[in-house]
C-alpha cells in the first residue's frame, strides 16, 4: 500500500516497521512530529524525555535490554546528548539503536545552522541521511539492520526540508527481530579506562569496515546523465540538484554522509568533465574529496550559509537563471510575534519598566526581545538564562550595573534550568530567576512535559511541583505572579530585584493557544476616549492597531485577557459584553 507521508511520519512508519519497542525524545523543530506519529503506534512504547540526554540515555538502556530503540531530536539537541552519544559508539550496542536528529539550514526555527555531520565524524558513528520521504522509511528500518549488523549506534540525518516535505511511501507490516537475551559483559560495557582504551581500536576496526561497505552500498549511487558536468551530493540537495539539472548532469547521490567512500567518488569524477559537490551548511564531502586528490567544485560558487535551491544550483552550475512566477501585490512581512493573550507579554512589560539586565532562554518567551518590548539582552541556548544571569550578577557585583533577571520557561527549567538554579542558590547570587510558566511546551507545538501532569499519550502522571522544586535546592523566596495582572506582576518583581537573595518568581498562566483555555470576550474600543496616544502599543499585542486615527482591537484576535486594560490612562478599553 502507498500512503502519502510527511518526511518526519515516514521515519515513524520506520520505526514501527522495523520493530522498535522504545523510542524516547525531546521535542525540537523540525525533528518534534517523529515522535508524535510514533506515539500513534500502540506497538511502541513513546515518552517525552525532560531533555536529549536523558533521551539517548533512556535509547541506550532499551538497547542492552536486546530492544530496537530510538531518539530524536533538533541539531542542538544533538550538543545536549553528546556525552552519551560518544561513549556509546565505545561500547556498541545490544538491540539495534538509531539517533534521528533533524537539522535546519536557514534557521527556520533555531539559534544556530551547525552541522550534525561533524558528531557522525566525531563520534565515529555511521550517518545515514535520506533525501525523501521514501528513504526516510527505507533508511530508518536499514539503520536498525547496520546498527546490529555492526555493533554501533546509527545517526539518522533530517533537514527541515526532508522532515516537513511530502512524497509517496511503500507501506510494510511490522517485523518483530528476535535478539538474544542480554548478557553480563563488564569488559564490553562498562567504559572505565582499562575497558575503554581497548574499545577504541574495535571502534576503528568498525569504521574501516563501514568505509568498505560505502564502496559498494546501494545507498550510494551513481546516476547517469552529460558527463560534462557531474554532481556529488546529498539529502535535500540532491532533490534540488535532480529538479534543476535532470539528466544535464551525471549525479553521485551519497546516503551514506559517514563514512564516505574514496573509490566510488575517484570513479565517478574520472566519467566527467567538470565536478560539483552541493551540499548545504559545511564542506564535509567537499573536503573529504580534496583531501584524497580529487578535484572539485564547491564552496567557491556554493554560499556556507543557509538553504539551497533549484534556482540556485541551476544558476551556480549551468549559469542559467529561472524566471519564477511574481504577484503584481506586495504581501506585508509577518515577523515572529507573541500570540494575542500570551501571557509572557505581561511579564515583559513589567521587567521593561524595571529596566532589569534580563537573561533570555530558547521558547516561545524569546520574542520577548522584539520591539516594542525589546525586553531580552541575551539568547544562547536552553538553560543558559540562569547560568548566565549568575554569571553576569557575579561579574559586576552587588553595588554595580543593574540588577540581573533570568527568565525559562517551564519545560525549558526542566530541562537544562534546574542545575542553573542550583549554582545561583548554591553560590548565592543576588538574581532574581523568573519561571514562565504556560502549562506546556509552546514554542514546539504543545508538547506535554514533567511539569504538566500528562505524558505523551495524554495519560495521568506525576507533576513536578515546580514551588517545591525550588525551595529544594535551596531558593528561599519563591513567588506566584498571574501575569495577566501586570501591576502585581511588576510590584512582586520589582520587590524581589531589592532583596539581596536570591529567588524565583513563577509566572503562571496557561498558554492562551491551548485547547482547554476558556477566554473572555474580545476588548474593544470607545473611540470618543481615545487620545490617539498609542501607549496600548507599548505592550506590543497583535490584536491592537490604529484605524481611522484611532486605537481598535480586533475583535478575531483579542482573547479577552486584560492586559492592555492599566496602559490606557483614559478609560478607552473597555471589555467585552
Amino acid at each position: 500500500m502507498q500512503k502519502l507521508l510527511l518526511g518526519n511520519e515516514a521515519v515513524a512508519r520506520g520505526l514501527y516497521e522495523a520493530g522498535v519497542s522504545v523510542v524516547s525524545s525531546y521535542p525540537g523543530t523540525p525533528s518534534t512530529e517523529i515522535t508524535e506519529f510514533a506515539a500513534t503506534y500502540d506497538e511502541m512504547y513513546c515518552e517525552w524525555a525532560p531533555n536529549e540526554k536523558v533521551a539517548v540515555e533512556v535509547a541506550i538502556g532499551a538497547s542492552m535490554a536486546g530492544k530496537r530503540a530510538f531518539a530524536a531530536m533538533k541539531h542542538v539537541g544533538l550538543n545536549v546528548a553528546a556525552d552519551p552519544l560518544f561513549t556509546v559508539s565505545y561500547i556498541g550496542v545490544h538491540g539495534g539503536l538509531v539517533i534521528g536528529v533533524a537539522d535546519d539550514p536557514g534557521m527556520h526555527s533555531s539559534q544556530n545552522e551547525q552541522d550534525s555531520r561533524h558528531y557522525a565524524r566525531a563520534s565515529k558513528v555511521p550517518m545515514l541521511e535520506p533525501s525523501t520521504s521514501e528513504e526516510c522509511l527505507l533508511f530508518t528500518k536499514l539503520a536498525f539492520e547496520l546498527s546490529e549488523q555492526f555493533d554501533t549506534p546509527v545517526l539518522l540525518r533530517l533537514s527541515t526540508r526532508v522532515a516537513h516535505s511530502r512524497s509517496f511511501c511503500t507501506l510494510s507490516e511490522r517485523c518483530e527481530p528476535v535478539l538474544s537475551p542480554y548478557q553480563k559483559d563488564i569488559q564490553k560495557n562498562v567504559m572505565m579506562p582499562a575497558m575503554a582504551i581497548k574499545r577504541h581500536p574495535v571502534v576503528e576496526e568498525r569504521l574501516e569496515k563501514f568505509t568498505a561497505l560505502a564502496e559498494e552500498t546501494t545507498l550510494n549511487r551513481i546516476e547517469e546523465g552529460d558527463p560534462a558536468i557531474g554532481v556529488i551530493t546529498s539529502g535535500i540537495s540532491y532533490t534540488y540538484v535532480k529538479e534543476a539539472l535532470g539528466d544535464r548532469a551525471c549525479c553521485l547521490k551519497l546516503g551514506m554522509v559517514h563514512p564516505l567512500p574514496v573509490d566510488l567518488i575517484r570513479k565517478f569524477a574520472a566519467k566527467v568533465d567538470r565536478l560539483y559537490v552541493v551540499e548545504e551548511l559545511d564542506d564535509i564531502i567537499e573536503t573529504h574529496c580534496r583531501k584524497h586528490g580529487i578535484s572539485v567544485i564547491g564552496k567557491e560558487v556554493f554560499p556556507l550559509c543557509g538553504e539551497f535551491s533549484q534556482e540556485m544550483v541551476r544558476e551556480k552550475i549551468l549559469g542559467e537563471k529561472t524566471e519564477c512566477l511574481a504577484f503584481p501585490e506586495e504581501v506585508p512581512g509577518r515577523p515572529p510575534v507573541m500570540c494575542a493573550g500570551c501571557p509572557h507579554r505581561g511579564t515583559y512589560y513589567a521587567l521593561k519598566k524595571l529596566g532589569v539586565y534580563v537573561s533570555g532562554d530558547i521558547g516561545c518567551y524569546s520574542l520577548g526581545a522584539a520591539a516594542p518590548l525589546s525586553a531580552v539582552d541575551t539568547v544562547v541556548c536552553m538553560g543558559a538564562s540562569v547560568s548566565g544571569a549568575h554569571g553576569y550578577n557575579k561579574a559586576v557585583g552587588k553595588d554595580k550595573g543593574k540588577a540581573t533577571v533570568a527568565v525559562i520557561g517551564d519545560s525549558t527549567f526542566i530541562h537544562s534550568g534546574v542545575t542553573g538554579l542550583i549554582n545561583v542558590a548554591y553560590n548565592q547570587a543576588n538574581t532574581v530567576t523568573v519561571i514562565l510558566d504556560n502549562s506546556i511546551t509552546g514554542m514546539t507545538g504543545h508538547q506535554q512535559n514533567p511539569t504538566t501532569g500528562l505524558t505523551i499519550k495524554g495519560d495521568p502522571t506525576a507533576a513536578v511541583d515546580l514551588e517545591a522544586l525550588a525551595k529544594a535546592v535551596g531558593i528561599n523566596r519563591v513567588k506566584v505572579v498571574d501575569p495577566y495582572d501586570i501591576d502585581a506582576t511588576y510590584e512582586v518583581l520589582k520587590e524581589e530585584i531589592a532583596v539581596e537573595e536570591p529567588s524565583v518568581v513563577i509566572a503562571r498562566r496557561p498558554c492562551a493557544l491551548l485547547k482547554n483555555v476558556k477566554h473572555n470576550k474580545p476588548f474593544s474600543i470607545d473611540a470618543d476616549q481615545c487620545k490617539s496616544c498609542k501607549a496600548c502599543f507599548r505592550i506590543g499585542c497583535p490584536a491592537i492597531m490604529m484605524r481611522d486615527g484611532k486605537a481598535a482591537i480586533d475583535n478575531i484576535q483579542c482573547v479577552g485577557c486584560g492586559e492592555c486594560l492599566s496602559l490606557c490612562k483614559f478609560g478607552a478599553i473597555c471589555k467585552g459584553e
